[in-house]
């Protein structure tokens, strides 16, 4: 009987790939071959010396072989867990006031005007292109409260080639800003519009996530018809959870009845192995033993919890208690849409902490990016898929050229000695931009540079 014939490949590249895995935060492949089928799969990640039997096997000539140049490097494309689409309008501005005061001022008389459609179309799609030209190719997404400015976020998303969630906003309570609300019975029928729109379109890389802002806008009722909802139809779930002390002591004031933060979410279904939750900068041993048995995942945004002086989060103690963890730009609290800020921040944060005596060490930059990539991809439930160039997995993909024109990174004479060294890796890790991202690729398809049609 004879063997079923191999799928014809899209693209093999022969040169060096960087990723992580359990094991191992950074592994440095080089050398090698890498094969992805026209499904967008990875079907071989081999030394290079095995060519002519990969030929054999997949059926290519070794004139298809794209050889990468000696300083060009793939890394696994970045996961955002966390990021608010609408703020991208003001990110990078309006940072003066904490959490509470914030939202009143800034956030949500920003977010109402996402009722204009056009509005909408033009902060979108400005997101999502700024978003992978910095090499996030899955995305995390708020929406607002206007189930069709959220189902347009879904439509350019999709549109553009990124992998997402994108989340229509719940909130029946908002005694600050009290025209950006919704009744309890709206915001529920129009969630399971939002997500019986999303599930027709059926985009294969997009997909609906259950979106409570946060305890303090959601009236327990809410919560719990959002828990149902998410349970019916087996869905994620976003949300924020103990991102500061003034919002811990107003949750406990609104929600009386429950033990924690952390109860208030997990009473009502919303605490699921489907669901992550922003910040978590105050949760205890108690709350991280919950959200470890409920398999809930926790997004860490360290640029906004900076800039909007909210708190740190000890990352090292999260995952002492094994809870899954990734990374979030939190724009706007965040200033930055790039991952690597993310990255840059998270290691930082963790210094800080050290230097504090509060931990014994620091994470390791390696550590910090496999948070970006394979921890951010188990964090949304996407693990067996990608985060990193496992055989079987798709393709999501930065390829990076630390030489690039215009490149922020200075590299000297004596950087190239064979293979591309692990401080070339660190320096871009730590200057490079996304002057030095070349092409980016999600489910195997180059979707950055943008091709005219977006």
């Amino acid at each position: 009987m004879c063997a079923a014939p191999m799928p014809p490949l899209a693209h093999i590249f022969r040169g060096t790939f960087i990723h992580s895995t359990w094991t191992c935060p950074m592994e440095v492949l080089r050398d090698h071959l890498l094969g992805v089928s026209e499904s967008g799969k990875i079907m071989f990640l081999e030394e290079a010396s095995q060519e002519e039997r990969l030929a054999k096997e997949f059926g290519f000539k070794p004139c298809e072989i794209r050889e990468l140049s000696q300083h060009e490097f793939f890394m696994p494309g970045l996961v955002d867990t966390h990021i608010h689409a609408p703020q991208y309008y003001f990110a990078g501005s309006n940072l003066d006031l904490p959490l509470l005061e914030w939202l009143t001022k800034y956030t949500f008389p920003t977010e109402l005007r996402f009722q204009n459609i056009d509005f909408a179309e033009e902060v979108y799609t400005k997101v999502v292109r700024r978003t992978l030209k910095n090499g996030t190719t899955t995305a995390c997404y708020f929406g607002t409260i206007h189930t069709d400015a959220s189902l347009l976020l879904a439509e350019i998303t999709d549109k553009f080639g990124q992998r997402a969630f994108v989340g229509k906003v719940c909130m029946d309570l908002n005694n600050t800003v009290p025209e950006y609300k919704e009744t309890t019975e709206e915001s529920i029928e129009e969630t399971e519009r939002f997500v019986s729109e999303m599930l027709k379109k059926n985009y294969s890389r997009v997909k609906p996530i259950v979106t409570p802002r946060f305890a303090l806008s959601c009236s327990e009722t809410l919560l719990g018809e959002l828990g149902n909802i998410a349970k019916t139809n087996d869905l994620h779930i976003q949300s924020h959870v103990s991102e500061t002390l003034d919002e811990i002591e107003s949750v406990k004031k609104l929600h009386p009845g429950y033990k924690h933060y952390t109860d208030v979410y997990d009473k009502n279904n919303l605490l699921t192995n489907k669901t992550v939750m922003a910040h978590g900068c105050y949760l205890s041993a108690e709350e991280l033993d919950i959200f470890r048995d409920r398999g809930a995942s926790i997004s860490h945004c360290p640029n906004s919890n900076l800039s909007l002086c909210s708190g740190f989060l000890n990352v090292l103690e999260v995952l002492k208690h094994e809870v899954k963890i990734g990374l979030g730009t939190d724009v706007a609290g965040g200033y930055s849409s790039s991952m690597f800020d993310a990255i840059r921040k998270a290691v930082m944060v963790s210094n800080i902490l050290a230097i504090n005596k509060i931990n014994t060490k620091s994470l390791t930059l390696k550590e910090v990016f496999r948070l970006a990539t394979l921890g951010g991809s188990q964090a949304l439930g996407l693990d067996k898929e990608i985060g990193n160039f496992e055989v079987g997995k798709e393709f999501d993909a930065l390829l990076i050229n630390p030489k690039a024109s215009d490149s922020p990174i200075d590299l000297f004479c004596g950087d190239f000695v064979g293979d591309i060294s692990e401080a070339i890796i660190q320096k871009f890790l730590y200057v490079g931009d996304d002057r030095n991202i070349e092409e980016v690729y999600v489910g195997g398809k180059q979707v950055v540079p943008f091709s005219s049609s977006v």
